[in-house]
């Protein structure tokens, strides 16, 4: 039952972790995004990334099915996100599942069971490991969203990706400690959203791949609505996908939502 509440609480950090915020109220972020001139660097391009994605506070209902060996599961979950580090995350289905949750406070994380009324700290070598059937590890949820903060940007090129014109963005990790040094990114030339984004070693090898198959609009942004993830190094299985059913800009969330005594309620 762990097993199963931490690789839910995996998939829907990695989908926060991609949407997190750090920058203004959602509207008003969006109107200035609109008048914003076009960026003339790939360090402006990665801000105006940052900034199309990030928000104080937001509310999101989702399912997530992963595509394991034996067959698919899928768990669906409404998660509160708080800036750029925060978040809480009730389980509603399947009935097993239902009433588990999750707590992320910067950088520690806890889930909650209630089938045996226990809270854990996730930690050490645990946060490195990839999670039965997932594509993801537990690093993926706990870095930094911000990508301005960890990568350096290049544009390596201008294409076209499902009808949609694109800049091709390779990063580079500014510090050792990244879960992936470099990344290479598929960035919507007119809606600064990621479309498709590989992940690499230090090595150069591929580990993980994320292709954006649905986006929507909300308050202006353009936001992934449903996406996949995959490993590379896995022979089997065909990835974690997750799809946005519902999602609203709050930047008034409760204090006592983000606290550790909101697992037993």
């Amino acid at each position: 039952m762990l097993r199963k509440i931490i690789l839910g609480a995996l998939v829907l950090g990695v989908l926060l972790a991609a949407e997190q915020s750090a920058a203004a109220a959602a509207v008003a972020v969006s109107a200035d995004a609109a008048a914003r001139p076009i960026p003339q660097t790939a360090g402006e391009i990665l801000r105006r990334i940052d900034d199309n994605r990030l928000s104080d506070g937001k509310i999101a209902v989702m399912n997530m099915t992963i595509h394991g060996r034996r067959g698919d599961r899928t768990v669906s979950a409404k998660t509160w996100q708080r800036n750029s580090s925060d978040s809480f995350t009730e389980y509603l289905a399947p009935a097993r599942e239902k009433g588990a949750k999750m707590l992320k406070l910067g950088d520690q994380l806890w889930t909650y069971s209630p089938d045996t009324d226990r809270t854990i700290l996730i930690s050490g070598h645990m946060l490195r490991q990839s999670v039965m059937g997932s594509d993801m590890s537990y690093e993926d949820m706990l870095e930094d969203p911000v990508l301005a903060n960890n990568y350096s940007a290049a544009v390596s090129g201008e294409e076209t990706l499902d009808g949609r014109p694109v800049w091709a963005l390779e990063l580079t990790a500014k510090k050792d400690d990244l879960a992936y040094a470099k990344r290479r990114l598929w960035v919507d030339r007119e809606r600064f959203i990621t479309l498709k984004e590989n992940l690499y070693a230090k090595s150069g090898a591929l580990l993980k791949t994320l292709d954006v198959t649905a986006v929507m609009q909300v308050d202006g942004r353009w936001l992934a609505k449903a996406m996949i993830y995959k490993d590379a190094l896995k022979k089997d299985g065909n990835g974690t996908s997750v799809v946005i059913e519902t999602l609203e800009f709050n930047n008034d969330l409760p204090e006592t939502l983000f606290s550790k005594a909101s697992l037993r309620k």
